[in-house]
């Protein structure tokens, strides 16, 4: 019998040829990370294992929405019940996703675009910096210029939805293939990412799409496999399965997106992956129960792309948008059906499903429309898109799309100075032995590494085997279409010019690794040397390994045996190992992440000390791989199938949260990261401000968030940052919660809960800020279901990092 990991790639037969972006995997290579599920693992099924809630709740317009719900109501009462299967059913168009038109109401139909750091089918338009790099400002100010930003370029591409931000993967583990696309591993910094992000989207007028709701924490077996003798949703193997308990879904994954649907995104996308055996497109307790009741989401949830796997049971738990809107895997065969569609108006007329929860489905759907104006002189598609779009290609459209208006239209403006600006931001700086850093003008300058040089497989940067050309980007639906790239070595070159400094560069791995330096660099050792680094990540792959691609490490180790002067950067999806750190001819380490389109610029800014680091991690860096303990489950011994599972058994503690817990050391703990200057941080203080705080919140009607009470601002902290050095720069403060004794079992020792960064003159000192919420010092409480203050002593810690603390004080409460 074949095995189940042959099972799995014999499945990949099914992969479309019309898919341009890599969605599919191929076999793990020899020697690459695996865990495979122990014999006698617990299988939770797709029925029965995750509580029922029904039925799905009707949207009310609370929370500012009320006067766009009465347009769309009146939109929706005038449809029949053929345009309602359309407007809650994807078609093959110009975008990657689509709702079809209806002249007779004026409706110019939907066009939903990826990405998160871009609009990824388009032309003439910016490639930003990645999520996790925005993290790594802890710059509330720069995520929400950031989603600004882009929300201009989706807005004027006719994009009216653009599916992003990301807070599924959270980064549970340090292989997950997409981590990049989302923002820390942290629901805290995470969740102020994704407000601030939806804010700026909202404000330019865009539909923010939060995903992938819930537990889409690996991507080995995200899909199902299908059984190419059956039919087209024959599987043999189902999704894998997120077994996550009620209090880490709460304080952990859905964390983040209460603050989604606090800042206001309009719609929700559902995962690939089951939840608790059952998928998440169509668990009536994640959708019916968390999303829509207890955190009180008014807006429509979206399926990932063929993560549909029902139809009327689909759309009681939940659901109210199928896309693309076909069959089989990723949607793509909608020539031969769809879950949705023509059998919702079958279901209707036969009593199956009640019209009533179709046309909540659709006033879902068009209420952020007219919330956010679009049904006023919006941006019409730029039928360049349609060029563009490998998703779903003119020759498979059976449906009508008038595009007009001006073709390869440029929208960028000038936010390249605004990504060069932000990805400078984001540059982590994590050794600077003998200010080796900013560079004093050398005269000679030699730069190593094939992640140095201009891109050369066109405009979708990367791949497995991309080996000669820069690092910007991650793949898949995350990634970009560049349309400008200013590779590091055209930027040190132009900067050096200025000191007439020469510049001396070998680009090939292999080569720097197996050769002896002195034998290459002519005449002298350089005054300098800049190692280029990089690392590949993309959807539907989970990594390898830790390391650097391309023997990186030994790219390093070859020129540091000679250069007393090694600085290295690297451009990785976050998480490496690190070695070299510890070789003393490697005075500094850049971890610049993926920096969008002025990744050249952005690094020589950093280096030459325009722009003074202030990049601080949105993770942990360990000092080995074994260090990371939490696995994607990459085989299965068994053939049921719903046996491929993912039991989250570290509960509470990833990331730092793990570290911390078991007391291990690490490499370069989670917020750290160093600057040109040095600070100090004092005079720690708090105010309470509520009186009589009881453990319990007060009940106030849900709003979008949740219960109201639980975003009410409790205590008031502040400290005081001085700058101590000789340049100025930016400091990130941060602060951490100590839970008392009563909080239950596995709890860990320190949460971050707040963080503030102030720009600093020389000896400049400024107050700081954090503002804890009720929530924010609240656990969620499996017996009552409700948040609450545990009674004793809370200690806050506010320092520069995790492991970094400056001042400690105590706050209680609750009085026993």
């Amino acid at each position: 019998m074949m095995s189940a990991r042959s099972l799995v790639l014999s499945g990949l037969v099914l992969v479309p040829t019309v898919i341009a972006q890599a969605y599919d995997p191929g076999s793990r290579s020899e020697g690459a990370f695996t865990y495979v599920q122990p014999l006698g693992t617990t299988i939770l099924t797709q029925y029965g294992s995750s509580p029922p809630v029904y039925p799905s709740p009707n949207i009310t317009g609370t929370g500012g929405w009320s006067e766009a719900l009465v347009k769309a109501q009146a939109f929706v009462a005038q449809l029949t019940l053929e345009e309602k299967s359309d407007m809650v059913t994807g078609t093959p168009g110009p975008c990657v996703g689509n709702i079809v038109a209806i002249p007779r109401l004026d409706f110019p139909g939907l066009c939903l675009q990826d990405g998160p750091l871009a609009i990824r089918v388009a032309d003439y338009a910016s490639a930003f910096e990645a999520g996790v790099a925005a993290a790594a400002t802890w710059d509330r100010d720069i995520l929400y210029t950031r989603g600004y930003a882009m929300a201009e370029e989706f807005k004027a591409k006719g994009a009216h939805i653009a599916l992003t931000p990301v807070a599924g993967p959270l980064g549970r583990s340090a292989y997950s293939g997409r981590n990049w696309e989302g923002f820390a591993a942290d629901p805290y910094l995470t969740g102020v990412s994704m407000y601030q992000t939806i804010r700026g989207f909202n404000d330019v007028g865009v539909q923010a799409c939060a995903k992938h709701f819930l537990g889409n924490e690996q991507e080995t077996m995200r899909n199902p496999v299908f059984d190419p003798n059956g039919t087209i949703t024959d599987k043999i193997f189902e999704s894998i399965s997120s077994n996550i308990d009620d209090r880490t879904l709460h304080e952990i994954y859905l964390w983040p997106f209460a603050d989604a649907v606090k800042a206001g995104t309009s719609s929700i996308m559902c995962p690939y992956n089951r939840v608790n055996g059952s998928y998440g497109c169509q668990n009536s307790k994640m959708l019916n129960g968390l999303l829509k009741t207890e955190l009180g989401f008014q807006g429509y949830v979206m399926s990932d792309w063929g993560s549909t796997h029902t139809g009327v049971a689909g759309i009681l738990a939940g659901q109210d948008l199928d896309m693309p809107g076909g069959l089989g895997l990723y949607g793509l065969y909608s020539n031969v059906g769809s879950f949705f569609g023509a059998n919702i108006t079958t279901a209707v007329n036969n009593g199956s499903l009640a019209e009533s929860r179709v046309d909540d489905m659709i006033t879902r759907i068009m209420t952020p429309y007219y919330f956010h104006g679009q049904d006023q002189n919006y941006p019409t598609v730029d039928p360049s898109s349609a060029d563009l779009n490998t998703f779903s290609p003119k020759s498979t459209w059976f449906r009508e799309f008038n595009l007009t208006g001006p073709s390869s239209r440029d929208v960028r403006g000038n936010h390249s100075a605004l990504i060069r600006r932000q990805a400078a931001e984001a540059t982590v700086l994590l050794k600077n032995e003998n200010n080796a850093l900013p560079l004093k003008a050398p005269k000679s300058i030699a730069v190593f590494g094939n992640d140095a040089t201009q891109a050369t497989d066109g405009l979708y940067i990367g791949g497995s085997n991309y080996e000669f050309g820069v690092l910007p980007s991650g793949g898949g639906s995350g990634g970009a279409r560049f349309s400008s790239l200013v590779s590091p070595l055209e930027a040190i070159k132009a900067r050096a010019s200025q000191d007439r400094a020469l510049v001396q560069y070998w680009l090939n791995n292999t080569l720097v690794a197996n050769s002896e330096m002195p034998a290459l660099w002519v005449p002298a050792l350089p005054d300098v040397c800049l190692v280029f680094l990089k690392d590949w990540a993309e959807e539907s792959v989970d990594r390898l390994d830790l390391s650097f691609d391309f023997n990186g490490t030994e790219v390093v180790t070859s020129v540091a045996k000679y250069c007393n002067n090694t600085v290295v950067i690297t451009h990785s999806p976050g998480i490496n190992t690190i070695p070299f750190a510890d070789n003393p001819n490697v005075t500094a380490i850049l971890q610049a992440h993926y920096a969008g389109e002025e990744v050249g610029n952005s690094i020589v800014d950093v280096l030459y000390g325009d722009v003074n680091p202030s990049g601080r991690l949105p993770y942990t860096i360990a000092y080995n791989e074994s260090d990371y303990t939490i696995p994607v489950t990459t085989d299965i011994q068994t053939d049921g199938i719903e046996d491929w599972q993912a039991w989250y058994d570290e509960k509470l503690n990833i990331d730092y949260r793990y570290f911390d817990s078991n007391n291990i050391s690490v490499r370069y703990e989670f917020g750290y990261g160093l600057s040109y200057t040095t600070f100090e941080l004092a005079d720690l203080a708090v105010s309470c401000l509520a009186d009589h705080l009881s453990s319990a919140p007060d009940f106030q009607p849900t709003a979008p968030g949740g219960n109201p009470a639980l975003w009410e601002t409790v205590y008031h902290v502040t400290a005081n940052v001085k700058n101590t050095g000789d340049v100025s720069g930016a400091a990130v403060a941060q602060l951490y919660v100590t839970f008392p004794d009563s909080t239950p079992a596995g709890t860990p020792p320190y949460q971050l809960r707040g963080f503030d960064k102030v720009f600093l003159e020389v000896n400049e000192t400024k107050a700081v800020t954090f503002e804890l919420m009720r929530r924010d010092i609240s656990f969620w409480d499996i017996i009552t279901q409700e948040w609450l203050i545990p009674s004793g002593d809370f200690t806050l810690n506010v320092g520069f990092s995790s492991r970094d603390f400056k001042d400690t004080l105590t706050i209680s409460p609750i009085q026993v």
